[in-house]
Order: C-alpha cells, then structure tokens, then sequence
C-alpha cells in the first residue's frame, strides 16, 4: 500500500496535472481563435478538446478496430526487430570481427529516410501487412542492437574478474553477468523503437492500405474541414497508441530488472 501511495504521489500526480493543464490551456486557446478571433478555419489548427472526445463517443467503435489492426501490426514488426536486433547485438558481443563487418552497415541502414523507405517496401511486396511488419521491424533493430550491445560491453573488470576467480566458464559468465547486464540498455532500445514502430506502421497505411487508423486518417484529411475532429481523432489514437507500447514496455522491464535505481524503494524502505 505504501509502495502504491509513493507511486500515485511522485509519478501519476505529476502526469495528471501537466496533462489536465495542457488540455485547459488547448481549450482556452481554440475558444480565443474560434470564438473571439474567429478566425477561418481554426478548428483544422486548432481543434476543440471537446469535440474531438464527442466524436470518441460516435466513432469509438471504429477507431477502435483500425487502431487495433496498426497496433497487431507494429507489434508484429516490433517483435521481429527486437529479435533480431537482439541477435546482432549478442553475435557482435561474442565476435569482434562480426562487429567490423556489420555495425558499419546496421548503421547505414539508418541512413535511409523512412519515409522514402516505406513505399519502396510497399511497392515490393505488394502487401499491406507485410510491409507495415517490415517497416516496423526495421525502425525497431537498430536502437535495440546498439543498447544491447552497450549494456553487454557495461560490465565492470573487478565483475569478470570475480566471476574468473569462481572458475566460471564463458557460457556461464555470458548469461550469468553479461546477459543481466545488458537489460537496461536493451530496454531503454526497446522503448524508443517501440512508439517508432506505430509510426513507422501508420506511415505505411499512408501509402493505400485498406485497414488501419493512418487509412481513416488519410481519409479524413482529404475531406476537409468538415472532417476534422474525425481526423484529430485518428492522431489521438495513433498517440494513445505509441504512449500505450512505451507504458507496456517499461512494465516489463520493471519485472525483468527490478534491480535498477529507479525501481528501488526511497527513503530507506529497504
């Protein structure tokens, strides 16, 4: 219980009253340009918070199942991505002459925009779902291998030295300290990517999928002005989306490696 109060009072109040804020101020500045102003069109810049949660009530069902559909998606790829960049990561940490010949291409890789990348993608394999894996994936491994990487190589000597002085073989000092070390690093990787890998997913809905919130969002951006708050919406959701997958992310890290600083007990609870 006293775990639950010190994590109501220090991390969720905080995130509640900026968030509340930014929404009052949001609402205070588009009733100044529509209603005072009144200026053209200023509901396509700046949107009622209101509306846009009345058209949640109204198309909630909708938004639902198409954010449903980039989320299994960005998932799909975000799992393929984490796997392999995990794999490149451990190959690169056992082998120095397979770090010389792959981080300079991992890192290449990254040099191509996605957004030139994933019509590319789209016009090869001539599948929504596949390229929206793809594409994710690919915006996942590289972060995940070069933190992976960073943690494998954290360890302290004094640490390997006692390891040694134990007697313990490559295999078991591998996974018994090196494998625990990278942890953090692997999940600071895998909560970058992870919001990037909805995006990335969205992006290639963009391109004419037929499912998907980046296809109700496209939609309703062609309409206009009379679509707005629909097409604010479908943002809303591609946010909720990248927050939700950085949220499930960091729980899971907070079961696997609760050793961290910032998981431990304040105030000397022990």
């Amino acid at each position: 219980m006293k775990e639950s109060g010190v994590f109501l009072r220090e991390r969720l109040l905080p995130i509640v009253v900026w968030v509340l804020g930014i929404l009052l101020v949001w609402e205070g500045a588009s009733w100044y340009l529509l209603e005072v102003r009144q200026i053209p069109l200023a509901q396509s810049k700046l949107p009622y918070i209101h509306e846009i949660a009345a058209t949640f009530t109204t198309y909630g069902g909708t938004l639902a199942k198409e954010g449903w559909v980039t989320f299994m998606n960005a998932a799909y790829g975000f799992l393929l991505g984490a796997a392999a960049g995990s794999l490149l990561a451990i190959l690169m940490s056992l082998s120095k002459w397979v770090e010389q010949l792959a981080f300079p291409y991992a890192v290449a890789s990254q040099m191509v925009p996605v957004l030139g990348l994933a019509p590319i993608v789209y016009g090869i394999v001539r599948d929504e779902e596949t390229a929206r894996i793809l594409i994710s994936a690919y915006i996942t491994f590289f972060p995940v291998s070069l933190n992976m990487l960073r943690g494998l190589r954290s360890v302290s000597p004094a640490s390997l030295e006692l390891m040694h002085s134990y007697a313990a073989g490559g295999r078991t000092i591998y996974w018994k300290l090196r494998f625990p070390a990278s942890l953090p690093g692997l999940f600071s990787g895998l909560k970058i990517a992870a919001p990037l890998a909805v995006t990335g997913a969205i992006l290639v809905e963009l391109m004419g999928a037929s499912r998907g919130i980046g296809v109700i969002m496209l939609r309703n951006l062609y309409y206009g002005p009379s679509h707005v708050y629909m097409f604010w919406s479908t943002v809303v959701v591609g946010a909720f989306l990248g927050i939700f997958c950085y949220v499930l992310i960091s729980a899971v890290e907070r079961i696997a490696a609760p050793w961290q600083p910032e998981f431990r007990n304040k105030g000397g609870d022990g």
